[in-house]
């Protein structure tokens, strides 16, 4: 890896395009390195674990709402369309990044990559799908797209911390699909940097999409950022430019959005013909809530089982739940959001509540991507009591290990106490989760395919289940004809496509 120095310049330097990192992306996305095999066994998984997610939320309101504006929209004239998640239609390629980026992301359970910041980065693969299918790429061409995608969006996360300065994630998935769709089409690196600048320029939005109230934008947001992607690339083949140099500008990025104009960030990326290996230092979910829930709800399910007698409130005097800096501020009560606290909040609120998902996975001993959210389960009396006992606190060691470099220590749980009326004190911790790579139970291929399988159940048919389970194990070898197949059909009837919201187009 070659670890680029970034810091702003003013406009009189006239910084050369071989200094600029969107163009030492674009330089890594045209590299032509093969694709390691473990790597291409990795990109299989995201796609069956993308998949999984989208058609568990196939009826939901943001998915019917998305999938209606798709709809809304002819294939365009340059290609054969895109599918949509689901059912049987096609639209132009932007549009069905639009709706399957909103299906894959509305359940908050595909994988995660946590560093200096963080992300989801399968959220990259609904545009770099939709682009290969509407251009004819074959299988082989998404799979060194994917891995662009990937290693890009993971380098930026290791790199540059945006939540610091309230600026939502998806601001590091612009760039890195623009870069994995210039990989799929095999742009030109001029290309390639164009379409990565106006990606970032037009997806750099705050973090109130992930704040208090938190509304269905949360889904939209990456499939927005995937939506312009594809534009910008659109418009960068057609010769137009962007904002340069994005990052470095005196008025740019970094200037102006994140650290200031003397800042410095050290962003690590491959060497000419280094293989792009990313993809492998991220990691998926077992649960339906936000990453750092993952452990905390596997610590939760170990203690109903050996500590029954906690899952009553009266039994309790407090929990505290003690963690990283990220995990209090953002999902615990150190945000000081009082809609963690409130049963009546939206499942997206309270998928970012760790005292809600940890008292609902102590009582239950288990996680449902629908029930445990229900309204009726977080309404519980025993439910609501026992949560306002819950809060969190940072412990430094534990926010050390979260920022470790060494992926052997890097851990998202903690420690918690629970301090029950009668004076006992029970204490138990979790470095990782269960499906971590250092977990108990780490996912392999047999899992995602579980996965696949648990969530599809009642929604697509025995039989094209296992087409497409078929289908996607062989994504190297699929000719552009064939790749049409990772698109799945719900079964008749669960997609009713006369049942659309009224807007605008």
């Amino acid at each position: 890896m070659i670890e680029h120095t970034v810091r702003v310049h003013p406009s009189s330097a006239n910084l050369a395009r071989d200094d600029q990192l969107a163009y030492k992306i674009a330089q890594v996305a045209v590299d032509p390195v093969p694709v390691d095999d473990d790597v291409t066994e990795m990109v299989i998984n995201r796609v069956i674990d993308n998949a999984a997610v989208a058609v568990a939320s196939l009826t939901r309101a943001p998915i019917v709402s998305a999938r209606g504006q798709a709809l809304a929209h002819r294939v365009s004239a340059g290609g054969t369309g895109a599918s949509l998640f689901g059912v049987d239609e096609k639209t132009s390629p932007e549009w069905a990044a639009w709706a399957n980026g909103v299906a894959v992301r509305e359940l908050d359970f595909h994988d995660t990559f946590l560093a200096a910041d963080y992300s989801h980065p399968g959220d990259n693969i609904p545009a770099i799908l939709a682009v290969a299918e509407h251009t004819g790429r074959s299988g082989a061409d998404v799979v060194r797209g994917i891995a662009t995608g990937y290693e890009i969006q993971v380098n930026l996360v290791k790199g540059i911390c945006l939540h610091k300065h309230k600026i939502d994630h998806v601001a590091h998935l612009g760039p890195s699909a623009a870069a994995g769709i210039g990989t799929l089409l095999g742009l030109q690196t001029e290309t390639i940097f164009q379409a990565i600048g106006q990606a970032l320029h037009t997806t750099t939005a705050t973090r109130q999409s992930r704040k208090g109230e938190i509304s269905t934008w949360k889904a939209h947001a990456p499939a927005f950022a995937g939506k312009m992607a594809v534009e910008a690339v659109d418009r960068a083949m057609r010769g137009q430019t962007s904002p340069v140099p994005i990052y470095e500008g005196e008025d740019g990025v970094i200037a102006w959005i994140l650290d200031g104009p003397d800042a410095e960030y050290t962003v690590p990326l491959p060497s000419p013909g280094e293989p792009k290996r990313a993809i492998l230092d991220t990691y998926t979910k077992e649960h339906s809530a936000e990453y750092q829930a993952q452990a905390w709800i596997d610590l939760a399910r170990k203690l109903h089982r050996e500590h029954p007698e906690v899952t009553d409130p009266a039994n309790v005097d407090s929990v505290v739940i003690r963690t990283s800096h990220h995990t209090h501020y953002v999902i615990g009560s150190g945000a000081n959001d009082p809609q963690k606290y409130d049963p009546s909040a939206s499942r997206e609120t309270l998928d970012h509540s760790i005292p809600y998902i940890f008292t609902v996975a102590l009582q239950d001993g288990t996680w449902h991507h629908v029930h445990s959210y229900a309204p009726e389960r977080a309404g519980r009396e025993d439910t609501v009591a026992l949560w306002q006992k819950v809060t969190t606190a940072e412990d430094p060691e534990w926010t050390r290990r979260y920022h470790s470099l060494d992926i052997s220590e890097k851990a998202f749980g903690g420690a918690v106490e629970i301090i029950l009326t009668n004076g006992t004190v029970i204490t138990d911790e979790i470095a990782v989760a269960d499906a971590h790579p250092l977990g108990a139970r780490p996912f392999a291929r047999r899992q995602y395919i579980e996965k696949f399988r648990t969530l599809a159940e009642g929604i697509v048919d025995d039989a094209e289940i296992n087409r497409f389970l078929t289908t996607v194990q062989q994504l190297p070898q699929l000719s552009a004809d064939e790749l049409v197949g990772l698109n799945i059909q719900a079964a008749d009837g669960v997609v009713d496509l006369s049942v659309t919201p009224k807007g605008l187009f």
